[in-house]
């Protein structure tokens, strides 16, 4: 038996006893070829599957490097190799093929992309003027509410929509806002007397309900969707020609990188984002360094 007869039958099962999408057995019949391609280039003929069986690390490194050099990135080839071990996993159950380097080699890691934060006036001025979006009064102060605390807490947009009026009705000059993150855990964040502001102006127009009551309600007085807030946020990128990414979430984004740049220490800002690992905080630094090289090059005599 051949490969790519191999091949052939472990698309069919794929199709047929694993219910795959078409789309998924075409992606890995692709990805599948191009790893048989290699092997067949690597070893002068037609690949048989006593050669699959004897296939070594040392191979399977020189098929992704090969993948590199045409160009894709390390998620890419996580994919083709995930596509090449399920085969091998077939050819173990199925055909007796038994192969172990294949789990030896590690995944290509993707990089994760780096944060996309705005321009300081960029963000300011979402917090400033995104009520222009809207016509009546209170859902302008409600806006001006949502993205100023998005900016000035670093909040996520699913965190601050889940605050309650009760939340924030004694906030003091000097008080910091209880935040429930991710896994529950619970985070004090300093508020700016501009955020204060802001949310003071938006609860003198709250429709009401007593401390329990959502803080950021809809025009139907439920709980505020996300959807409508990045909406409105999408809008105002329209009417002031804003970046696609500039999103709710890149206003927190935006918080830690001004921070960073203004001289805020890891720590705190892992604290304030309530990051569980400061490797995720880390992040932050590589922007700043991209900004930094930019700089360099556009001013340097040499750059």
């Amino acid at each position: 038996m051949t490969a790519d007869e191999a091949r052939t039958a472990f698309l069919s099962w794929l199709l047929l006893e694993k219910r795959a999408s078409p789309l998924t057995v075409e992606a890995y019949g692709t990805d599948l070829a191009s790893f048989l391609g290699f092997l067949s280039g690597h070893l002068g003929g037609e690949v048989f599957l006593a050669d699959l069986g004897s296939v070594g690390q040392a191979d399977l490194r020189g098929w992704l490097a090969s993948l590199a050099n045409e160009g894709l990135v390390n998620a890419s080839r996580a994919r083709h190799l995930s596509a090449v071990r399920s085969f091998y996993a077939y050819l173990a159950r199925h055909l007796g093929i038994e192969n172990p380097a294949v789990k030896l080699v590690a995944t290509p890691r993707a990089r994760r992309p780096l944060p996309r934060a705005l321009a300081v006036e960029a963000a300011r001025g979402v917090a400033d003027d995104i009520g222009e979006v809207s016509d009546t009064a209170a859902v302008q102060a409600r806006d001006t509410a949502l993205f100023t605390l998005l900016y000035g807490c670093g909040l996520r947009i699913a965190e601050a929509l889940s605050l309650n009026v009760g939340d924030v009705a004694s906030l003091s000059a000097d008080a910091a806002l209880r935040v429930v993150g991710k896994g529950s855990k619970e985070r004090l964040v300093p508020v700016l007397p501009a955020v204060r502001e802001a949310i003071l102006a938006w609860l003198r127009l709250h429709p009401g309900g007593g401390p329990e009551a959502p803080l950021f309600v809809g025009v139907r007085g439920g709980r505020l969707d996300a959807a409508v807030a990045q909406r409105t946020l999408r809008e105002y990128r329209r009417l002031n020609g804003l970046p696609e990414h500039a999103t709710p979430h890149a206003l927190r984004h935006s918080f830690a990188t001004h921070l960073l740049a203004g001289g805020a220490d890891l720590r705190s800002i892992q604290d304030l984002l309530g990051h569980a690992s400061l490797s995720t905080t880390q992040r932050y630094t590589s922007v700043d360094e991209v900004k930094l090289l930019e700089v360099w090059r556009k001013a340097h005599p040499r750059g």
